[in-house]
């Protein structure tokens, strides 16, 4: 493996130590943006200084997830290209701390995470936290659930688990976690259950989940005013799309009985959800998948 060094600038070494980094990657497991949506919200709110960038070229696929670009009547006129970073910001009591965002790497996953440790080490990281969300099957008129991971239990506290033992894709994050925990840093992360029928736009609900959480954890003072309005409108705009179908309702009312039936069997020791309950689940919700993408084709014509 080359040496990790050799894949990012340090840009401001004046960082102070023991900050927490938050980070979210792009390009999976960030079900209705919830992640993506935080990094912008955050960067747009507060005081940010890029402390650390990583060389792209050697990490993403252009030709798998291509840039945008303009074409101006007869000239090409911009590209938008990805960029991977770290970023220092300050809440809203000056207290700084660090956000890395960007694509999830296509290529060098060791060589990257490495880095990263480097990283954490040379800034004296205290905490890191990760963002991600996923497909879940739960209604939208349920508070949005979060499930917490860390191979350090100090820091799952007073969290009961919401799944077992699971096999899954990898990723990036997950890669982050483990690598950081075998070199001792403190590492978890934070995965915010978005419904599924709605997982494949924006879900500001489930982005106010997943701040809330970081908050909880970090004792940031992060600004979630805009963001819990914006999570306001959505759900009005859903609930309006709704109630239009008798049909519909009635299959959102059918996912809140299961879902409900779930909670109320949920152990702390084991996943509250059986091969049965996510078939069904998954049966109702995509009843209500069909006519939200309905309705969007029609608002677009």
């Amino acid at each position: 493996m080359q040496s990790p060094d050799d894949l990012y600038d340090i840009y401001d070494d004046s960082v102070p130590p023991g900050l927490v980094m938050i980070h979210n990657l792009t390009g999976f497991l960030d079900a209705g943006a919830a992640g993506n949506t935080v990094v912008n919200h955050l960067l747009s709110s507060l005081e940010s200084d890029l402390v650390v960038s990583f060389d792209i070229d050697s990490l993403y696929d252009y030709r798998a997830r291509r840039p945008r670009m303009t074409f101006l009547t007869d000239h090409y006129g911009q590209i938008d290209l990805p960029e991977l970073s770290v970023t220092m910001l300050r809440d809203q009591t000056g207290q700084p701390f660090l956000l890395m965002h960007g694509p999830e790497p296509d290529f060098g996953w060791q060589r990257f995470a490495a880095a990263v440790e480097e990283v954490v080490t040379e800034f004296d990281v205290q905490l890191v936290v990760g963002m991600h969300a996923v497909p879940w099957p739960a209604p939208h008129t349920r508070p949005i659930g979060v499930t917490a991971h860390s191979a350090d239990s100090s820091l799952l506290a007073g969290r009961a688990p919401w799944v077992g033992d699971l096999e899954v894709p990898g990723h990036m994050t997950g890669l982050l976690e483990i690598t950081l925990d075998a070199a001792g840093h403190r590492a978890m992360g934070f995965v915010a259950h978005v419904p599924h029928y709605l997982s494949g736009a924006e879900h500001p609900a489930s982005s106010v989940a997943l701040l809330e959480n970081v908050i909880s954890q970090t004792g940031l003072a992060l600004p979630l005013d805009s963001l819990r309005e914006a999570a306001r409108k959505s759900d009005l705009e859903i609930d309006a799309q709704v109630r239009t179908s008798d049909d519909n309702l009635e299959a959102v009312r059918m996912l809140e009985v299961q879902y409900d039936a779930m909670l109320a069997n949920r152990a702390p020791e084991a996943s509250p959800f059986t091969d049965a309950d996510l078939a069904s689940g998954d049966d109702i919700a995509a009843q209500v998948e069909h006519f939200l993408a309905q309705r969007d084709a029609h608002g677009s014509d």
